[in-house]
């Protein structure tokens, strides 16, 4: 699934005494058009979210976005790479901040910007895939936009959390994580949980749409809902997964508290737009089968969890 920022009108609950009319959602579920230029144009958008993302963290755009807005940034130690774990005092301004272009490669990085950096990778890669080879419904031009912009804006803000020296998950209080077989390489605690997190979530949605697309697939499946495989963990087990990954992303940028804002934005958007909105559509199309599932299968998003 490519996560989609939320629509402006509040789904589902009582009629109100002069209604809206309901947003058009993102994703034209059940029209299974193909639109090339709305593939196009999202293919193009999300390549260029880890080049953004590189700029930021390796060639001084963050630092430079930061002074701009009165804010230090952490210094790019290149040699040798290090999570500022070794630096007990920062600049006190930003005159030691990197301001020219220079090739600073991705194994140059502290491990911090480079775990940014390969979660932002990741996430384009996986939103691909899933546009390629795993939904078959209309991805319009203005879907495109609205889905790649929002995780490109999302994707900046924790760029900028993790270089800016007040919010930077790099310089989080308590224990380190030291990385085998490299004496002066660390991770602060919030990024060690935050990999873990970001792994967990972007494998529980991607292997359930993997699962799903092989279910509908199999013409003998024609009419029926998966209650199988994860499906049978959570009924939208996939906005649980995105909603894992996404929060690791903001732990190991930001720390505890940008970590549990994501979470709890996120979780918010799909309790109060996404699962309504799909539940509506799930119920219209398998009416009684629907009902049955809920029935079968109490976790909406995470099991154990919601």
């Amino acid at each position: 699934m490519a996560s989609r920022p939320p629509p402006s009108a509040k789904p589902g609950g009582a009629a109100n005494e002069h209604p809206k009319p309901a947003p058009s959602p993102l994703i034209h579920r059940g029209n299974y058009n193909p639109n090339p230029l709305g593939t196009t144009t999202f293919i193009g958008l999300r390549t260029l979210d880890p080049l953004l993302q590189y700029n930021l963290l390796a060639h001084g755009w963050g630092a430079s976005l930061l002074s701009s807005l009165h804010l230090p940034s952490l210094p790019l130690h290149a040699h040798p790479p290090s999570d500022y774990l070794s630096y007990p005092s920062l600049p006190k301004d930003s005159a030691h901040i990197l301001t020219a272009l220079e090739t600073v490669s991705p194994s140059d990085l502290p491990i911090s910007r480079l775990v940014l950096l390969l979660m932002s990778t990741g996430s384009t890669l996986k939103q691909i895939y899933w546009l390629l080879r795993l939904s078959h419904e209309e991805f319009t031009p203005s879907t495109a936009i609205s889905v790649a912009g929002y995780n490109t804006v999302v994707n900046t803000l924790a760029s900028l959390l993790l270089l800016c020296p007040s919010t930077s998950s790099a310089l989080a209080s308590g224990p380190k994580i030291p990385l085998p077989g490299r004496d002066n390489l660390a991770l602060s605690l919030p990024t060690a949980v935050g990999i873990v997190l970001y792994a967990v979530g972007i494998s529980l949605e991607t292997i359930s749409e993997v699962q799903r697309e092989r279910f509908k697939r199999d013409a003998r499946n024609k009419g029926k809902i998966i209650t199988t495989g994860l499906w049978g963990w959570a009924r939208h087990i996939n906005y649980g997964g995105y909603t894992l990954w996404r929060t690791g992303y903001g732990l190991a940028a930001g720390g505890w508290v940008a970590g549990g804002l994501v979470a709890a934005w996120h979780a918010w958007i799909f309790v109060r737009s996404s699962v309504p909105e799909l539940r509506g559509y799930m119920m219209g199309k398998y009416k009684e089968q629907w009902v049955k599932y809920e029935e079968k299968v109490k976790w909406v998003l995470i099991p154990g969890v919601y």
